[in-house]
């Protein structure tokens, strides 16, 4: 008897126990975040941070001479420093996209799915989130040249060393290859948890194969050999063709998934920011078709006109940008079918097998950026007759070491509007537009972003290795590709 009172004890005992640790339990919060949510949020955080006009993030559309600002004219200045801006960009990337890539990687690739459509679209999860994971190491690479890479995502490692740059590249390059061919046509993806391409495993192949011709047009003037196969196969796998193949974040109309750019320029109430003189006296020039579509005429004068490069710009005297740039729902853009033909036209430039001539794929170029802003083709054939547009008359004309390099570079800029990053980096690879030297700039042309300042501080020996390899840690360095 007594022994079985003893067990009736334990029990009671240890149940007790049980209720009492569940009551510490937070049934509110989930213990685990499934994957597929993993991804989205690290989509949005990627976009938001390529799309963003907030200066203390990314400053590459004032550095693009795109914009200028009004009153607080660091940023246009080339001052990295003020704002931690490199600190900012590298977190981002890093903490709020690749980690959360590689923890949506990891879980479902070890989540057991029991619905086989769950099953059959396991792997092109998988292989879309290595796509997007390739794409922000190259962002990174990019930006700061030598990049942690192969430590770099080790909770265990905190202080990871930095891999070589173009080793880094060409090894993206290889993985991206690896996704593509093991990405499955028959089947989707992500469905509605995927802002961009909503699971369509052909226009994610489209993207990959994009990606892949502008990475190894990157490498063209470093290691051509490299980057002849590489478009080549590119090319062949199937880039875009239309702008239906166009890489856009849907955003909504109320926060937090509207457009960055509605929450600098609207929400935020404040004036910072006017076109560039840059870009207007060069639309000006042009007569070029897309003004009103990227700007609003000042309103006292009934004409463009752009802020001077590192000079306070009275914001009621200067261009604005137009409502559908500031719009909540303005999609957020991380390659379009436009880029794509400029790229085709500088392979074709250089001399690799991509079909059609470098004039033809001009041509698509700008044709394909007027529509897609909301222009007609009549606006596009009447612009491409001008002797300052027609691409033949333009490199007759051109005083440049590389005549093809200032006319793609001039019109691949213009269409590029708004799209910061990767203007910035056409501009380091073509070297065009030709652009101002802001008053008071506080360096020369930056061209990369200065390591953080956190990794000084906390991976001191890994940083200052980095920086001697790529020849110092100055924003006027240049990066492996960037030779001319």
């Amino acid at each position: 008897m007594k022994k079985i009172l003893i067990l009736i004890t334990a029990v009671i005992i240890a149940s007790c126990s049980d209720n009492i640790e569940s009551l510490n339990e937070n049934i509110k919060d989930p213990s685990s975040v499934p994957g597929e949510t993993l991804f989205t949020s690290a989509q949005k955080s990627l976009v938001d941070q390529i799309v963003t006009l907030n200066v203390n993030n990314n400053n590459t559309k004032l550095w693009s001479q795109y914009l200028q600002e009004t009153t607080y004219l660091q940023e246009s200045q080339y001052d990295q420093i003020t704002r931690s801006i490199p600190d900012n960009h590298w977190s981002f990337l890093y903490k709020d996209v690749l980690k959360d890539l590689n923890e949506a990687s990891k879980v479902i690739n070890d989540t057991k799915y029991v619905l086989k459509p769950d099953i059959d679209v396991k792997s092109n999860k998988l292989q879309i989130i290595e796509i997007l994971t390739i794409y922000t190491y190259s962002i990174l690479v990019e930006t700061f040249g030598n990049i942690p890479y192969t430590k770099a995502l080790d909770i265990d490692n905190l202080l990871p060393v930095y891999d070589d740059g173009k080793t880094v590249y060409k090894d993206l390059i290889n993985r991206l290859t690896i996704a593509i061919n093991a990405l499955d046509l028959s089947k989707g993806s992500f469905g509605i948890a995927d802002n961009i391409y909503e699971g369509n495993t052909t226009l994610w192949k489209k993207f990959a194969a994009s990606l892949k011709l502008r990475m190894g047009i990157l490498l063209s003037d470093t290691d051509n050999t490299f980057a002849k196969s590489t478009v080549e196969e590119a090319v062949a796998t199937g880039v875009f063709t239309s702008s239906a193949d166009n890489a856009y974040f849907k955003y909504l109309s109320s926060a937090p998934n509207i457009n960055p750019i509605h929450n600098n320029l609207v929400l935020s109430g404040r004036s910072d920011f006017v076109a560039a003189a840059t870009i207007i006296d060069m639309m000006n020039t042009l007569n070029d078709p897309r003004r009103p579509l990227y700007f609003l005429k000042v309103p006292a004068t009934g004409t463009y006109i752009g802020g001077g490069i590192g000079l306070t710009s009275d914001f009621d005297s200067h261009s604005h940008v137009s409502p559908q740039i500031e719009a909540a729902t303005a999609p957020g853009v991380i390659l379009d079918y436009a880029e794509v033909e400029f790229l085709l036209a500088e392979a074709a430039a250089r001399n690799f097998a991509v079909g059609g001539t470098i004039k033809e794929h001009y041509d698509a170029g700008i044709i394909a950026s007027i529509v897609n802003w909301g222009g007609t083709n009549a606006d596009a054939s009447t612009y491409l007759l001008q002797p300052t547009v027609d691409y033949n008359t333009v490199i007759a004309n051109s005083t440049a070491t590389t005549p093809w390099k200032e006319a793609i570079g001039n019109q691949k800029w213009i269409a590029l509007f708004n799209r910061g990053l990767e203007a910035w980096t056409s501009i380091r690879l073509l070297d065009y537009p030709i652009l101002a030297i802001p008053d008071g700039a506080k360096s020369g042309f930056p061209n990369r972003y200065t390591y953080p300042v956190l990794e000084q501080t906390l991976n001191p020996t890994n940083w200052k290795a980095a920086s001697g390899a790529i020849g110092g840690d100055l924003p006027e360095t240049k990066l492996f590709w960037d030779l001319n």
